[in-house]
């Protein structure tokens, strides 16, 4: 007896406890994370028609389009009907993109969705991760030849994950950051810095803690922007060189009145401009930023919530953000966040037009709905007092006891019902 006994509970020794909330815990995270990825994309119609979407969630196909090919993305519905049973890549959200499915690309697949696609979309973007690769290491995710614990981290810019300690800054220790951009971007984007010495959060790592340097004020103009997206100006340059040859001609002597005319001429000219470019730069926060001072190295940074509204909207900024392609960062709906935040709020939308309750409810008449919520808050009542007798006594609820209250629930039924007295009149 004592050794079936020993034998019973053995088992149940070996089994990791874990309690009703913990449960319902971890399984109220894995909803809200499945929410916040596919909740903003519809499940059950190709995207295709929408055009370039401003945000959603897509995929890769490695059976259909692997490494060595082109690049192509698939959204949510064609996962699923397309492209079941196919090795796909989860690229979690990707902006402004059309689904790719059926098109050129795909050699034997047809979009079951739509038959005829166009054979590219020309604005799509890709990178390394249409083909399961990601960071500055190019290695896949999950890596299973890396076991070095760590966090992936999507930046904001480019959208390609990375790995925390491979973007030259510490991830921030009890900060909250809203968004990253990586080192590459912020070297593409570097007019971002002058922003990033205010705002955001810089950590150097232990290979990359140098001192950092002071950006220069350099009273760039923001009108022209070069490959590497640093704010350039020839004009001042080139004004600076009228402005000695003049000087110089001032320091010949005079030969006749036009001449020292057209020269102070030139000056008042050359006065006029830059009075000019000092009332534009004087509403342009980037410039009012940059005479501030500020830092730049070869990092990421960390940015906190709603960092986007304080960039600047003046002409000459508008324009650089066009020239380096990143005007989104002015739409406060292409963040993440507020894809999620409407994922959520679809999600809860449409829980609470197809709570089963309520269907139930609105199917049934006046007697029949009184009766059944009776018997729904009665279930509730008996589930909340048999459970909280395990609460109380520390005991684990096994699948027996859920599976024990259930017959014993109905049992009452049975005898409520049997005891019940018919009259006719």
């Amino acid at each position: 007896m004592a050794a079936n006994e020993e034998t019973h509970k053995r088992p149940l020794a070996e089994d990791p406890i874990v309690s009703l909330a913990e449960v319902l815990e971890e399984n109220e995270l894995l909803e809200n994370a499945a929410c916040a990825v596919l909740g903003g994309s519809d499940s059950d119609k190709c995207s295709y028609s929408e055009g370039y979407v401003k945000r959603q969630a897509l995929y890769a196909c490695n059976t259909c389009t692997p490494k060595g090919g082109q690049p192509a993305g698939i959204c949510l519905a064609c996962s699923y009907k397309c492209h079941e049973g196919h090795e796909l890549f989860e690229l979690y959200t990707k902006r402004n993109f059309r689904c790719d499915c059926g098109n050129s690309k795909f050699s034997d697949l047809q979009c079951k969705f739509f038959s005829e696609k166009e054979k590219t979309n020309c604005t799509n973007k890709y990178n390394d991760n249409f083909f399961g690769l990601y960071c500055t290491c190019k290695r896949p995710y999950p890596d299973p030849e890396d076991e070095t614990p760590d966090e992936m981290i999507q930046c904001v810019v480019c959208e390609d994950w990375f790995h925390g300690r491979h973007l030259g800054a510490v991830l921030p220790d009890n900060v909250e950051y809203q968004e990253m951009v990586c080192q590459s971007c912020m070297k593409r984007c570097s007019f971002l810095w002058a922003y990033a010495s205010h705002w955001s959060v810089i950590k150097a790592d232990a290979d990359n803690s140098g001192p950092l340097p002071k950006m220069e004020d350099d009273n760039v103009d923001v009108c022209t922007v070069q490959e590497n997206g640093d704010s350039h100006n020839q004009k001042p340059k080139g004004r600076a060189m009228k402005n000695e040859e003049t000087g110089a001609k001032h320091s010949e002597p005079s030969t006749s009145c036009k001449a020292e005319k057209s020269e102070a001429a030139n000056g008042d000219e050359a006065s006029c401009s830059v009075e000019e470019d000092a009332a534009k730069n004087a509403g342009c926060k980037l410039q009012q930023l940059k005479k501030r001072g500020g830092i730049q190295r070869e990092c990421a940074t960390y940015w906190p919530l709603n960092w986007r509204n304080g960039l600047c909207t003046c002409t000459s900024c508008m324009n650089l953000y066009k020239e380096l392609e990143i005007s989104f960062l002015l739409d406060e709906f292409d963040t993440v966040l507020a894809y999620e935040n409407k994922g959520k709020s679809d999600e809860e939308t449409d829980s609470e037009r197809c709570d089963p309750l309520m269907t139930a409810l609105s199917n049934m008449n006046r007697i029949q709905q009184v009766e059944l919520i009776y018997e729904y808050n009665d279930l509730k009542s008996e589930l909340k007092d048999y459970l909280k007798r395990f609460a109380d006594e520390g005991k684990v609820v096994t699948s027996e006891d859920i599976q024990q209250f259930f017959e014993e629930l109905q049992s009452k039924k049975r005898r409520r019902v049997d005891g019940m007295q018919y009259f006719c009149s």
